[in-house]
């Protein structure tokens, strides 16, 4: 498939001094949905901040779509490249929430009633809409997280990037997030989410990408990667709920683990054994 993103033995460094990644490889394919997950200070935010030319490498290279990012302006990698940065205090700006969800579209010299339309969609689907006159800077960090996430969909890169999406969501909030994976999912975006939320991960990346001291460790789909105690302890990773109790069943002979397991399945094979 043809490549979105290829990070190409890149190393970073810190004005001072303090080496963040250290020859990262990475290649994500045009409609795939990764995770990027690993231990606070990894290197899975300096490597995202890459995506869309906020850094640039200290050697080695990233190209988006075929360009080198060495090369090109944050104006024009933002527009293939959203980022939704996991403070959203450090990307919003505006004066109201409608504003700020209206200025990216603005700034790309979207039609006037394009502007209006999209606001006013993604206000409504992030539930933000009857904030729409208040200052962004009054609302809840969950709603501001929904606000940048809002002003990122409104104006259709079409690669996404998003640093712990669930953070400060309640579970209604992250079904609701989930739904908006789902739809970018059939509109062939790329996207890539940095999280610890190893249950969301679950349920819609196609890969997992592990990071530990600046370097990728590993890449496998969350089949294998979640159910992979010595794996998961080098990302100084738990996993799901789910795959622990699976863990602990096969290690007593209770169950057969073969993959990511499925609920039905642990029920199932346990009141065999119990039968016996």
């Amino acid at each position: 498939m043809d490549a979105a993103i290829v990070v190409d033995r890149v190393h970073y460094v810190y004005p001072g001094g303090v080496e963040a990644l250290r020859g990262v490889s990475l290649r994500v394919a045009k409609g795939e949905f990764i995770a990027i997950m690993g231990e606070n200070g990894s290197g899975k935010t300096t490597l995202i901040k890459h995506f869309n030319g906020v850094l640039k490498p200290s050697s080695g290279r990233v190209v988006v779509d075929g360009v080198d990012t060495r090369k090109a302006p944050i104006s024009v990698l933002s527009r293939k490249v959203g980022l939704v940065f996991q403070n959203p205090d450090h990307q919003i700006f505006s004066e109201t929430v409608w504003e700020e969800v209206a200025f990216p579209m603005r700034n790309y010299g979207f039609p006037e009633e394009v502007v209006e339309e999209r606001v006013e969609r993604y206000l409504r689907i992030m539930q933000l809409y009857k904030y729409r006159d208040r200052s962004p800077f009054l609302l809840s960090l969950g709603e501001k997280k929904r606000l940048t996430i809002a002003a990122v969909l409104a104006y259709d890169p079409e690669i996404i990037v998003l640093d712990e999406p669930t953070a400060g969501q309640d579970y209604l909030q992250k079904e609701q997030i989930s739904g908006i994976m789902n739809l970018l999912r059939t509109m062939g975006k790329t996207v890539i989410v940095v999280t610890h939320d190893v249950e969301f991960v679950v349920q819609h990346v196609d890969r997992i990408v592990l990071m530990s001291q600046g370097r990728v460790i590993a890449e496998a789909p969350p089949s294998k990667a979640l159910t992979d105690p010595s794996l998961l302890a080098r990302a100084r990773l738990m996993p799901p709920h789910l795959a622990r109790l699976a863990i602990q069943l096969s290690r007593r002979g209770v169950y057969s683990l073969s993959g990511y397991p499925e609920i039905g399945d642990v029920v199932d094979q346990v009141l065999k054994r119990w039968a016996r």
